[in-house]
């Protein structure tokens, strides 16, 4: 039964993807982290003004290379993309790779691009096949490559496309296939972000909100640390925190009432939540602290394998709170210090039971 999530950090909603967007920066010197990719596209995008600036042809565009842009939800891939076109001063186009089912599909997207526009397509390791093949030659020459009719009467007819940049997001990188991969000019691992770097986001984020704090640096510190490196989560917590501080407090943030507020969430210290403690917990007293299968505890739980495989288990092994291993699932010691539970056996004491 999978459940929606305070901590998750996909958008979880319509309304919040909305809220998200007032928050977002529309810059590169207002992005905050990912320092390496940030230094990049600047010296990219100033040395593509400065070739269209040198030209002096009004009529010819110059395009940034094709971007691709990989990590886990929630890290800023899609607000990127609209800092780029913005950097750029063109306009994004915005697609998913589901939505992509045929190659007609690719065309019309394509057809309604202007010069040096910003295509973006999220979950782009989830195009069809035939739809890549479409967007080969669209990165490399500009061109669409359509057959007309079949049988003895088919023939290809191409049709040029603006000069555009791509711009690929993507979860799962490795199932992207080696000719697509192999077109980014540009690629880049988006990492989670450091606690100091989540506060410097929430402190903006309170800035546009016109929220109130006391102590900010500390209140803000306990909910970066509670946010999973992820500045989405970051920003939930902090709209959950001020409608806490609105009905129970004076409308200030402060550490009592992230604690407060957050505890009544049911997030704790470390941004584990019920589900996460559930899962653990449940390798530990249910299966002696493993190694386990996962179709076993997700039975035992009642909850789907993959919500368990793609949302809970990513952070816990972050946190060295989960091994993997050959023979299945391990809770490791550190969890249950920081959840209390009963000490794991020793290796003698693991041999013994065998």
């Amino acid at each position: 039964m999978a459940t929606e999530r305070l901590i998750s950090p996909a958008a979880t909603n319509p309304v919040e993807e909305h809220a998200n967007w007032a928050l977002r920066p529309t810059t590169l010197d207002e992005y905050v982290g990912q320092p390496d990719l940030i230094e990049r596209l600047l010296i990219a995008i100033q040395a593509v003004k400065s070739r269209q600036a040198a030209s002096g042809d009004l009529d010819h565009v110059e395009h940034l290379e094709h971007v691709l842009l990989h990590g886990p939800p929630g890290l800023g891939k899609t607000t990127l993309a609209h800092v780029i076109s913005a950097e750029l001063g063109t306009k994004v186009h915005t697609t998913s790779g589901p939505a992509l089912a045929r190659g007609t599909d690719l065309v019309a997207v394509l057809t309604r691009l202007q010069p040096g526009d910003v295509l973006f397509i999220d979950e782009i390791h989830r195009l069809p096949i035939a739809v890549e093949e479409f967007v080969y030659p669209a990165m490399e020459d500009f061109r669409i490559d359509v057959c007309l009719d079949t049988g003895l009467n088919a023939r290809t007819v191409q049709i040029k496309c603006a000069p555009f940049t791509l711009i690929g997001a993507t979860t799962r990188a490795g199932l992207l296939s080696s000719p697509m991969r192999s077109r980014f000019g540009i690629t880049h691992h988006l990492r989670f972000y450091g606690e100091h770097e989540l506060v410097h986001i929430l402190e903006r984020s309170a800035s546009l909100l016109g929220l109130r704090t006391e102590d900010s640096r500390d209140a803000f510190g306990l909910i970066a640390a509670r946010s999973r490196g992820t500045p989405r989560v970051a920003n939930r917590l902090l709209r959950r925190v001020r409608d806490f501080a609105d009905v129970r407090g004076d409308g200030r943030i402060t550490r009592g009432i992230v604690d407060d507020a957050l505890s009544l969430e049911g997030v704790d210290s470390l941004g584990l939540d019920e589900l996460d403690r559930a899962y653990l917990t449940t390798i530990r007293s249910v299966y002696k602290g493993g190694p386990v299968g996962l179709e076993a505890v997700a039975a035992t739980m009642n909850e789907d394998t993959g919500t368990l495989e793609d949302v809970v288990e990513p952070y816990l092994l972050q946190l060295g709170f989960l091994a993997r291993t050959r023979r299945g699932r391990m809770i490791t010691q550190r969890a249950c210090d920081h959840l209390g539970l009963d000490a794991m056996p020793t290796l003698e004491e693991n041999n013994a039971l065998f």
